[in-house]
């Protein structure tokens, strides 16, 4: 499973590649089509005349960048020709981007539709470990309580013992005290 999540992962790579690409793509095209407008802004001291001098040198710049075949030799490509093939592939390269993103979506919807899964089955096991653990406190909670006692009266039982043994040498030494008397005596 790891093979193919790794898979997966290196596709996911190479189509976010491929999109940030055609993006950029996208963007130098839409750069190279300034209007007015966009002339205004970047050149805000600049009159219309001006700018739409600018403009057209910056058309005949891009079209003698533009290599033509023997047969269009002398015809020179107008700036509506160059926009609308501008046009089509900068239609051709978003609707590639378009259906790569929704393949991109398609996979993420499966990634995310698959860790959700994992998640319910971790969150099942981690409310599972938290009930034993749980249990266990309780185990333990009682445990203590019974050692308590046990201490409590393990100390009773050894003060007890402890009279016990003191008794008992009183005892012994009573005995040992009365018997020496009687042999005193006779006895």
């Amino acid at each position: 499973m790891d093979k193919d999540i790794d898979i997966w992962k290196q596709r996911n790579e190479i189509l976010h590649k491929k999109v940030n690409r055609q993006m950029a793509e996208i963007k130098d095209l839409q750069k190279k089509n300034e209007t007015i407008f966009d002339l205004a802004r970047r050149f805000p001291n600049k009159t219309y005349r001006e700018l739409e001098k600018y403009r057209e040198a910056d058309r005949q710049e891009e079209a003698n960048q533009i290599p033509l075949t023997d047969a269009q030799k002398g015809i020179c490509v107008t700036g509506e020709l160059r926009k609308d093939r501008d046009y089509k592939k900068e239609h051709r390269l978003r609707q590639e981007a378009e259906g790569e993103l929704s393949i991109l979506k398609g996979l993420e919807t499966n990634r995310v539709k698959d860790a959700q899964a994992r998640s319910d089955q971790l969150q099942e096991e981690l409310d599972r470990v938290k009930k034993d653990n749980n249990d266990l406190f309780l185990r333990i909670a009682e445990l203590t309580e019974v050692e308590e006692s046990h201490r409590k009266m393990n100390g009773k039982l050894q003060e007890r013992l402890t009279d016990v043994e003191e008794d008992n040498k009183k005892m012994a030494n009573q005995i040992g005290d009365t018997v020496e008397r009687a042999r005193k005596a006779g006895l």
